[in-house]
C-alpha cells in the first residue's frame, strides 16, 4: 500500500510539472527584422522567445546574407514573420529551403497592407502596417494559447493604443507642413513621408539609390541644386547606408544651411519601435521648426 501511495504522489507531481512546463513553455518565433520582433516581444510577453535576424542598427540590411544560424532558427519557429516586398527576400528562400513544418505560421506583413514586389519596401514607416501586423501576430498566439487569450487581448489594446501619439504627431505635422518640398538620399521614410503630405523631390535618385545603382549625373545636380538654392526644407537621409555620394550631399546641405535628419532602417538598441518613431518625427519637427508658409 506505502508504494502504491508513493507512486500515486509521484504521478500527481508529475502531472503538475508537466502542467508548469506547459504554463511556462515560451512560443519560439523569427522575426527577419528586429523592429517586428520587437512588437512580437509586447504582443506576447514572456510568453514568446523572440529571435531576430537583422538587428544591428550599424550596418547597412541590404548586405545581409543569410547563414546557418539562420536557417536553424527558422528550423524551430512556429511563427516567423518578415516584411516581404523583395526587402529580405532571402526569408523567401530559407523558408523553401527549410524542412516541411505543417505547424509553422508565416505572416508577411507586405500581404497585410497589399504591397508587393516594386513597391517601395519599407513599409514599418507606413502608418498602417504596424497595426496589420500586431493583429496578426495576436490573432496566432490567441489561437496557439488559447488558454492567455484574455492577455494578449489586452496587450494588443496596449500596443495599439501607444500608436496613438505617433498618429498625433503625423497628424500636426500634415497640418503644418503638407505641401513643403522636402528630399532624402532613399525611400526610406517614404510613406511617412507620404502621411505627413510633403512634396517629395529627387525620386529618381532615391529609387537608384535604393537599388544600388548609380544615379544619372543629371539627377545627382538635380538634387544638388536643390539643396544649394534651398528649394527644400529638409534632407533625410538613410545612416545605415552613408556612402561618398551621400556624404557629399550632406555637405551641400550643411554650405546651405539645409537642416538634414537621419533616419534609419533597423531598430536602434535599447528602443521600442514605438519610441523610434517618435524620436524621429520630432527630430523632424525640430529641423523644420523654423519654416514659415
Amino acid at each position: 500500500m506505502k508504494f502504491a501511495h508513493v507512486l500515486t504522489c509521484f504521478a500527481i507531481a508529475l502531472g503538475l510539472c508537466n502542467a508548469a512546463s506547459a504554463e511556462t513553455a515560451r512560443v519560439p518565433v523569427v522575426a527577419a527584422e528586429n523592429f517586428y520582433g520587437d512588437v512580437i516581444r509586447q504582443l506576447g510577453g514572456d510568453r514568446v522567445q523572440v529571435t531576430s535576424i537583422l538587428s544591428n542598427p550599424d550596418e547597412d540590411p541590404h548586405l545581409f546574407e543569410a547563414s546557418p544560424k539562420t536557417a536553424r532558427a527558422l528550423q524551430h519557429a512556429a511563427l516567423v514573420v518578415y516584411n516581404g516586398a523583395d526587402y529580405d527576400p532571402w526569408m523567401d528562400k530559407l523558408l523553401a529551403a527549410s524542412k516541411s513544418n505543417d505547424k509553422r505560421t508565416v505572416i508577411v506583413a507586405a500581404k497585410l497592407v497589399g504591397k508587393k514586389s516594386g513597391d517601395n519596401p519599407h513599409l514599418w514607416y507606413d502608418p498602417a502596417t504596424m497595426p496589420a501586423v500586431a493583429q496578426a501576430v495576436s490573432a496566432y498566439l490567441a489561437s496557439a494559447d488559447p488558454l492567455h487569450k484574455s492577455d494578449y487581448d489586452a496587450r494588443l489594446a496596449t500596443f495599439l493604443a501607444s500608436l496613438k501619439p505617433i498618429d498625433a504627431t503625423v497628424a500636426q505635422l500634415k497640418a503644418r507642413y503638407k505641401g513643403v518640398p522636402v528630399t532624402a538620399t532613399e525611400p526610406v521614410f517614404g510613406y511617412m513621408a507620404d502621411a505627413i503630405g510633403f512634396e517629395m523631390r529627387n525620386q529618381r535618385f532615391q529609387l537608384a539609390s535604393m537599388n544600388d545603382t548609380e544615379p544619372s549625373p543629371a539627377d545627382i545636380a538635380a538634387f544638388e541644386k536643390d539643396l544649394r538654392e534651398r528649394r527644400v526644407h529638409v534632407l533625410i537621409y538613410n545612416s545605415q547606408a552613408t556612402g561618398a555620394l551621400t556624404k557629399r550631399l550632406l555637405s551641400v546641405a550643411q554650405d546651405a544651411h539645409v537642416p538634414s535628419i537621419s533616419v534609419t532602417e533597423t531598430l536602434p538598441a535599447k528602443k521600442t519601435y514605438q519610441q523610434w518613431m517618435q524620436s524621429q518625427l520630432d527630430a523632424l519637427a525640430g529641423a523644420l521648426q523654423g519654416w514659415q508658409r
